[in-house]
């Protein structure tokens, strides 16, 4: 295996690199922090723009949209150096990450100019409607209704678990439009502003929210949305949904591995039992890149490595928890004080989202479950990879 990249692959490193020297934002611009990941500061929105303009927030995009038409390894020098410095393209990473994309790939020329190129510059901010009390890792249990009534749809139901949709200017929303066929077949997706008569928001805090919140309950009653505003096809919602969360798990790996790289720096073993964990540590993070680079390379030749990813998927959040459940257990109480107490950020630098140890031990059970659950995980490698029968 070549573990190295080609000189344009490189050439294309350097340039964004020598870019990130000259424009990152300095400290005293980030005073105003998001308060979630939906509400982006006007200082972050001003550096999206700047990485929209000059091709660098979505490299793998057309200039239109964000990119320069990168290859998918340029794509990922380009993730993998945003990873190292630790640091932001977007504070509203599931509208650009997700959204965005989704409509770049499923919506009409019209919805991509309206919608996805303002969330893409940061000009507005999107959320994510999927799960409901009874449908969380069962999207297709979903039971938010939406009737056609001429020109609109009339929207009833309830989401839960929505993130940031309390500071967000739309939500891309998974509704029931045909309740008498096969439940995966009676989906269809719908771009719903928040300022829609008939939607109510109520934010509610978790365990790692401090003075900000990020959870959301949203409401529908009687809410009308235009026709205009579906994405893809009448009940066609299952392949939106599952292209959303392919754009998610895209290169989620390089995500955990270098969290993984990141603990191994914070994390200082003492005891016998802390360099035997210490060691796990290091060999995860080995193990995830070494297995991420095997699916990386068989994206770039055009090969579809679906279980590959949902390996990825759960090998990287599980051991994400185990190392951050190793370091809090080490640093003791230390482990509950927030960094910024005792050391400042540069405005975009991650660890100022993630907080103290106990605050990234409580996230990581999160990444167990966001973008497919551990178990789900579990039934496709079973399935796939391994062959075992599905019952």
């Amino acid at each position: 295996m070549q573990l190295t990249f080609d000189a344009d692959v490189e050439a294309f490193r350097a340039e964004f690199v020598a870019f990130l020297d000259e424009h990152l934002p300095d400290e005293a611009q980030g005073v105003v922090r998001p308060r979630s990941c939906s509400h982006v500061p006007e200082w972050a929105a001003r550096w999206q723009r700047l990485l929209f303009d000059s091709g660098w927030l979505l490299p793998g995009n057309p200039p239109e949209y964000g990119g320069r038409n990168a290859t998918l390894l340029q794509q990922y020098v380009h993730a993998d150096e945003m990873a190292r410095r630790r640091i932001y393209r977007s504070f509203n990473p599931q509208g650009v990450g997700i959204i965005a994309a989704s409509l770049l790939s499923f919506g009409t020329s019209e919805q991509k100019q309206r919608w996805a190129v303002r969330i893409l510059r940061a000009e507005i901010t999107a959320s994510l409607g999927m799960s409901e009390p009874g449908a969380g890792s069962d999207l297709a249990s979903l039971k938010t209704r939406a009737v056609r009534d001429g020109d609109h749809f009339v929207v009833n139901g309830q989401k839960v678990w929505t993130s940031g949709a309390h500071d967000a200017d739309v939500l891309l929303t998974f509704v029931r439009t045909n309740p008498d066929v096969p439940k995966h077949k009676g989906i269809s997706v719908l771009l719903i502003p928040t300022d829609t008569p008939g939607v109510v928001r109520r934010p509610f805090a978790s365990v790692c929210d401090h003075d900000d919140v990020e959870f959301n309950e949203v409401f529908f009653t009687d809410a009308r949305v235009p026709a205009e505003n579906l994405v893809g096809e009448l009940d066609g919602g299952w392949r939106v949904a599952t292209g959303a969360l392919g754009h998610e798990r895209a290169m989620l790996w390089l995500d955990y591995a270098n969290l993984l790289d990141q603990q191994t720096t914070d994390f200082t073993p003492t005891g016998v039992l802390e360099r035997d964990r210490y060691a796990s540590l290091v060999m995860d993070a080995w193990a995830m890149r070494l297995l991420g680079s095997v699916t990386l390379a068989k994206a770039a030749r055009g090969e579809e490595d679906v279980p590959g990813q949902s390996v990825l998927k759960l090998l990287g959040s599980e051991a994400v928890q185990r190392a951050s459940e190793d370091a809090l257990n080490a640093k003791a109480a230390e482990g509950l004080i927030h960094p910024a107490i005792t050391a400042p950020f540069a405005p975009l630098n991650l660890d100022a989202h993630y907080g103290s140890w106990f605050d990234r031990y409580a996230r990581s059970f999160a990444g167990t479950i966001a973008g497919g659950t551990s178990e789900i995980q579990r039934n496709i490698i079973a399935e796939r990879v391994l062959g075992l029968p599905r019952n």
